[in-house]
């Protein structure tokens, strides 16, 4: 039964692909699926129902099913053999089941009467309650009041980027490599960006020290865990110093905590929960976990900024999408968010896993890196003989795609042989083939230059 339900939906979207059906075409009916395909007519149903759910076709009552859109044929047409490291959308595995849907047509129904002229800066109260009891598991306990609904958390980061802070400094300080979003909403923002060296060990906290002291620092902009691109953690004596630090030379730091509900290390605190000074603004996105178009992120923030950030949100977008915080407060509040949580993180520690594996069998004395337990990136770092655009150019050819880390260095500390591999978009089964063939071109490109 199951199988012949996969043949449905591949054959519709073979069609699809192949340009067989036209946008706003009739699909054939039920009855001759049935019979071509030699099954019964509840299982073209139920293949039909599903291709509904992914908003590939629509019903029609009494008249039959057509198809909504083909003019991206190719996310439905999986069998493409596109390996892609540098994709920041999740592959479907990953993707939200119809339960999200549910909780959006909820959503319309409990706030059709807002959606139009609701204008909470803040974000929704309810939501703010729920997010904050769902915050102490990740031991971070703080009140409504301090939590803030942005619209992602790069809105976050750029209105913390733009805003003056209570220690009257001017600069910010940024691990070395980092986010990208952040390097440029301070370029954006004509902030002075200072940097520092982060590897697999953490930071020289001497030269944190002494750029806290020395580099007029408003705040410090870290990644603890599972930190992107690197996929580094720091410890928790890391952590604590590093807090430490920014108490003793009035320095704010600003803790990105992106992925906290994949790792799987239970003692792994943040650094907010050694914050007792009201030092740490901890900002988290909900879109990195649940769907990149959900654009939903919070950020918590100490009681004195609270106002000054409400004035600089209020300007950038009045309100972020009421429609998208009910959706969220329902699917957390019926318990499908921790569901879901359960099923990635199982997803993305076997990818790392099959990464591993393939990294020690493949890449050993070809790249240095350092592979974490769970996460989406990593990074490679290539002999100094070979660029990234040399590689990438290459395995094109081959349906591997992937991307260089420059866009995550100050011009300062950038590195052209830093290669990014990111796992949102590789199923587990393709990460061996993937990581092999990028082992093969760089001893290629290898052997080609000792021969020069």
């Amino acid at each position: 039964m199951d199988n012949k339900y996969s043949m449905v939906i591949d054959y519709i979207k073979r069609e699809i692909a192949e340009k067989k059906l036209k946008s706003g075409g009739k699909l054939p009916s039920i009855r001759d699926i049935s019979k071509s395909m030699q099954c019964n007519k509840i299982t073209v149903i139920r293949a039909f129902s599903q291709l509904e759910r992914e908003h590939i076709v629509y019903s029609v009552p009494k008249s039959g099913y057509y198809l909504v859109s083909n003019t991206k044929t190719s996310k439905y047409f999986s069998d493409s053999g596109l390996i892609d490291f540098s994709s920041p959308v999740p592959s479907s595995g990953v993707l939200l089941n119809s339960e999200f849907e549910h909780c959006v047509s909820q959503a319309i129904k409990i706030y059709k009467d807002e959606i139009f002229y609701h204008h909470d800066l803040q974000g929704i109260l309810s939501l703010r309650k729920i997010v904050k009891k769902s915050l102490q598991d990740l031991q971070v306990f703080t009140n409504e009041d301090n939590i803030f609904i942005t619209t992602g958390s790069q809105q976050t980061l750029f209105i913390l980027a733009k805003m003056p802070f209570p220690n009257g400094k001017n600069c910010v300080l940024a691990e070395q490599p980092t986010y990208p979003g952040m390097l440029k909403a301070l370029e954006l923002n004509n902030v002075t960006t200072l940097g520092i060296r982060r590897n697999a060990d953490g930071l020289n906290l001497d030269e944190l020290e002494n750029i806290f002291k020395n580099g007029d620092i408003k705040f410090f902009y870290t990644i603890p865990r599972l930190h992107n691109p690197t996929g580094y953690s720091y410890s928790a004596g890391q952590k604590k110093e590093i807090i430490n630090l920014a108490k003793q030379h009035n320095v704010y730091i600003v803790e990105d905590d992106y992925l906290a509900e994949l790792d799987h290390n239970k003692k792994a605190d943040p650094i907010f929960s050694y914050d007792i000074s009201s030092k740490v603004i901890y900002v988290k996105s909900y879109s990195k976990i649940l769907l990149p178009w959900l654009r939903i992120g919070i950020v918590v923030l100490p009681h004195p900024m609270t106002n000054l950030f409400r004035d600089f949100k209020m300007y950038s977008d009045i309100s972020s999408s009421l429609l998208s915080q009910g959706a969220l407060e329902i699917y957390i509040k019926n318990g499908m968010y921790k569901k879901h949580l359960k099923r990635i993180k199982q997803i993305y520690q076997g990818r790392m896993q099959a990464a591993k594996k393939s990294f020690d069998r493949y890449l050993s004395g070809l790249a240095s890196g350092y592979m974490p337990d769970t996460g989406y990136y990593t990074c490679l770092e290539l002999p100094e003989t070979i660029r990234v655009k040399t590689v990438s150019d290459s395995l094109k050819q081959k349906k591997v795609i992937i991307t260089s880390a420059e866009d995550s260095f100050l011009p300062a500390f950038k590195k052209e042989n830093i290669l990014r591999l990111g796992m949102r978009n590789v199923d587990e089964d393709k990460i061996e083939e993937g990581i092999r063939k990028i082992s093969e071109e760089l001893a290629r490109l290898q052997k080609n230059f000792q021969i020069e």
